[in-house]
């Protein structure tokens, strides 16, 4: 089946996807599973279980002190601003993977920091090698060798922000049905991606500016 590993809801301060709408795209374009990976809450992710007729991974973009890491399959949501060691932990408590999205992509993203990175290799379960939200094609090239190098499993994703971006990076692999299988289903994934377009990227800069004002000064309640 295919799977988009990495995409945003409305419940993410920068994105503006309903739930109903998400299921609806997810289904045209033939996904098999609803990944959310909302930034720094599971909110979305549990109330999409409720309601999609697709089978979900609940994830999580967590912001930690030195840059984004993403959990797959947890329970628990994890706050914002820990140290990348508390956030693996915090996943790996939950039975849950690590993942490193866009790990070379420092245009205006947040990947994890290097010297942090190197020094975590062994809490790493995969590392996001296609972002289509990503700029440059090297980003990519040097996510796929670093991954290749350590021998981490490979994943891609949309990043999406909008229904119509759902989609435009999936990884068609076997089923699965526990964080197990996924990794084994996933070591025999193909990936497959197309660039989202800049169009979008800077219509949902606009359009949930108000929304992430509001978010940025709760943080710094």
């Amino acid at each position: 089946m295919k799977v988009d590993l990495h995409l945003h809801t409305c419940y993410s301060p920068d994105a503006r996807s309903s739930l109903e709408g998400i299921v609806e795209r997810c289904q045209k374009v033939g996904l098999g599973c609803v990944v959310v990976t909302d930034h720094n809450t599971i909110e979305g992710a549990l109330r999409m279980k409720e309601i999609s007729p697709l089978p979900v991974i609940v994830g999580e973009e967590v912001m930690s002190t030195a840059g984004e890491i993403i959990g797959y399959f947890l329970t628990e949501e994890i706050p914002r601003g820990l140290t990348p060691i508390e956030v693996m932990t915090r996943i790996k408590e939950q039975g849950g993977l690590v993942c490193l999205p866009h790990p070379f992509d420092g245009l205006g993203r947040h990947p994890l920091k290097a010297a942090d990175r190197d020094g975590l290799l062994s809490c790493i379960d995969i590392i996001e090698v296609f972002n289509a939200r990503s700029l440059r094609n090297n980003f990519s090239v040097q996510a796929l060798l670093f991954a290749e190098k350590h021998g981490f499993l490979k994943s891609a994703g949309s990043d999406s922000h909008t229904i119509s971006e759902i989609g435009n990076a999936y990884v068609e692999m076997p089923e699965f049905s526990n964080p197990e299988e996924f990794k084994a289903s996933l070591a025999q994934g193909q990936i497959f991606g197309r660039k989202n377009s800049m169009k979008n990227r800077v219509v949902t800069v606009f359009t949930t500016l108000p929304k992430r004002v509001r978010y940025h000064l709760s943080c710094i309640k």
